[in-house]
């Protein structure tokens, strides 16, 4: 009776060391697995780490030189010009102008006319025949003013493809006096112009002026408009 016991307690044994076994060759075989892929994330993360990601849109841009605009720096500009004076009841002709120029700021500036010119005959003068009503001294039309500008529209003049030229738009205000048949008459002057600047230290002015005076010249007191166009050039010093 013993042996067939012995038999039966030694079937239990074996059959328990055969499971214990396989279990604890599954455990190993799945931390062995958990090891690898674990070991494969952390190689892939180094790898994307190193790695650096291609750029999509490669730059080819060209660099466009620009020339930077010479200005001189000087505040004082003096010039002459000419053009004409329209002369009310004389008729419109040549006249001659000096200007001088203080730029307090790149703004505003301060600016000194004189200038001349000579009237010519009225209609009455001209329908009645030898009636004068003025000595050639007389004729003689001469002004002086000081003026408040201002510059406004600062740009360029482009002539063709490769040519531009500084330019600007400005206005000008202020007093002065008119010497005209033997009286001087203070004068009330409004006007505006427009300039270039081919080269640093020069510019070319085109500009109309008003010059308002009172005159009782023709037997009749009223408000004269005495304008002017003129054409000068100036330099920086």
């Amino acid at each position: 009776m013993e042996s067939p016991n012995r038999l039966l307690l030694l079937g239990v044994c074996v059959s328990a060391l055969m499971l214990s076994g396989c279990a604890l060759f599954r455990r190993d075989k799945a931390v062995e697995q958990q090891q690898t892929e674990e070991q494969a994330a952390a190689e892939e993360a180094a790898e994307d780490a190193d790695s650096t990601p291609p750029r999509v849109i490669e730059p080819n841009v060209a660099r466009r030189k620009i020339k930077t605009p010479r200005i001189d720096n000087e505040n004082w500009e003096l010039g002459a010009g000419a053009g004409f004076l329209s002369i009310e009841d004389f008729g419109t002709n040549q006249s001659y102008a000096a200007q001088i120029s203080y730029h307090v700021t790149e703004d505003f500036f301060f600016r000194g006319d004189f200038g001349q010119s000579t009237a010519g005959r009225t209609s009455f003068e001209t329908l009645a025949g030898d009636i004068e009503l003025l000595t050639g001294n007389q004729r003689r039309f001469t002004y002086y003013s000081l003026s408040l500008g201002y510059n406004f529209l600062p740009g360029e003049v482009y002539l063709g493809r490769k040519l531009a030229m500084n330019s600007g738009f400005y206005t000008l205000v202020g007093i002065g006096s008119a010497k005209f048949a033997g009286d001087n008459r203070l004068t009330l002057n409004l006007g505006a112009g427009f300039r270039v600047l081919p080269t640093d230290w020069l510019a070319i002015h085109i500009a109309v002026q008003d010059r308002v005076f009172d005159t009782d010249l023709l037997g009749e007191k009223k408000v004269t408009n005495n304008i002017e166009m003129l054409l000068s050039a100036t330099v920086f010093f």
